[in-house]
């Protein structure tokens, strides 16, 4: 809970990096919402300590980051903290290597935020590569994802090329984190922890079919989760 009226949301990515099309759109949408958000740039995230009075973390698309490291810690702040957080392209793969590397422990997870090169044999194309265009989504029955759409059979848009190798993604899909969601070929393209407030990673970015006064489901949920977190005490013992 911060301790100022309003509630806060960090941004956390590099703006401009890789000219990412969700960034402007971010602040198209940002300055119309009742919530403070702040640009937290990877590269100033040496601990938790910098966020510090924040109630939610968005960490937005543009890997690799300039500081992955910095992402990791974003993540799992928000994950032991029961702080909303949404993971948008790279954000998914982010919350899933930092749950692989801190909840789960495998031994291919350890030190990726330190080497990039330890993340490569790790990274694959997607089998269906979009840019900018939708594609159909099954969501998993009872998830949060399905309660927020209402349906389970979805469209969304996609701008990543890259993916998480099968195995790894199977293999870090486990206990409190479940994938949510998958492509026409079975692909992972979603993920959530049950048990958290709000905790959602997706390959596909709502922000980019939002406008502003007119957000996706998925943002306006995660906006509500946020200024519900602001005025909620905060949690005696982590996840």
């Amino acid at each position: 809970m911060s301790d100022s009226a309003q509630p806060r949301l960090a941004l956390v990515g590099d703006r401009g990096n890789h000219d990412e099309p969700s960034h402007p759109k971010i602040d198209a949408m940002r300055e119309q919402w009742d919530v403070f958000t702040e640009w937290v740039p990877t590269v100033d995230i040496h601990d938790a300590s910098r966020l510090d009075g924040f109630d939610g973390i968005w960490v937005v698309p543009g890997a690799p980051y300039f500081n992955q490291k910095g992402v990791h810690l974003a993540v799992r702040h928000a994950r032991e903290n029961a702080l909303p957080f949404l993971g948008t392209c790279g954000g998914f793969f982010s919350a899933l290597i930092e749950h692989a590397q801190n909840v789960l422990h495998l031994p291919e997870a350890e030190g990726v935020d330190e080497d990039p090169e330890k993340l490569l044999p790790l990274v694959t194309p997607l089998t269906c590569s979009f840019r900018g265009e939708k594609a159909p989504l099954t969501v998993k029955e009872d998830s949060l994802l399905a309660s927020i759409y209402g349906t389970t059979n979805v469209e969304e848009v996609f701008h990543c090329e890259y993916g998480l190798t099968a195995d790894f993604m199977g293999a870090a899909s486990q206990g409190s984190l479940q994938i949510s969601a998958w492509d026409s070929d079975g692909a992972p393209r979603a993920l959530e922890i049950t048990g958290h407030p709000f905790f959602m990673g997706s390959l596909f970015q709502p922000e980019l079919s939002s406008a502003p006064g007119d957000e996706h489901v998925i943002l306006k949920t995660f906006l509500n989760a946020v200024r519900v977190s602001a005025s909620t005490p905060s949690p005696q013992h982590a996840l």
